[in-house]
């Protein structure tokens, strides 16, 4: 079974694929975290962010791997190398969606996504799961809530990871990522017509997870 979750940045996808595949025995794919690798990867090379054809070329010789563990906690390897802590830093979020919008890196990770989802039970979050990278999944879901709360959210799992960041430097960079994701030429952030629209601004985690659980069994 391939379940495809989407959503804009903040509103809880990550966490809701995360721990739902934990409960079902699923392999969890976070597409965002492999943007995120090539994106650490393009910043330690020292190349341009707006050099695409180098970072095309970085993109194509980049090894990235995801390691569920029993935990339920997701490993991170660029290269071989564990940077699951390193590609939260905010200088990554401030311009890995400049990266992920580039047409051919998108090309080259959907097909890293779809060998990874295809190997077994998997759900994946992103921003075009479900029009693009598995438009045929057998369940689709679109994770949304109001940006105040996205906002709130977003600064509470940054202060967690001991990052020092302001709730109006959240705000800014959520609005940016939004209008890059939404707007971009190549699969931007849109929800699937058959996918399952979840308002989790009310709503707690496990309220959230127990839905998405319902429509899967």
């Amino acid at each position: 079974m391939i379940v495809a979750i989407d959503g804009p940045a903040g509103a809880g996808k990550s966490t809701i694929a995360k721990i739902t595949a934990q409960k079902m025995g699923f392999l969890y794919i976070d597409t965002g975290a492999m943007y995120r690798a090539l994106t650490l990867k393009v910043l330690e090379s020292k190349v341009d962010i707006h050099n695409s054809q180098r970072i095309i070329e970085l993109a194509l010789i980049t090894s990235i791997d995801l390691v569920n563990e029993p935990d339920g906690t997701l490993k991170v390897f660029l290269d071989g190398r564990d940077v699951s802590s390193a590609i939260r830093q905010p200088f990554i979020t401030k311009v890995v969606s400049d990266i992920a919008k580039i047409k051919e890196v998108r090309e080259v990770m959907v097909k890293l996504q779809r060998r990874m989802g295809k190997t077994r039970d998997s759900i994946l979050d992103g921003r075009d799961i479900g029009t693009v990278v598995f438009p045929d999944a057998d369940k689709k879901f679109f994770i949304d809530a109001n940006p105040e709360e996205r906002v709130k959210r977003r600064h509470k799992e940054l202060i967690g990871l001991g990052q020092d960041v302001s709730r109006d430097d959240v705000k800014a960079d959520l609005t940016n990522r939004d209008k890059i994701d939404t707007t971009r030429e190549v699969a931007p952030l849109k929800k699937a017509d058959d996918a399952i629209y979840i308002d989790t601004t009310d709503l707690s985690i496990n309220q959230v997870v127990n839905k998405v659980m319902g429509y899967l069994r």
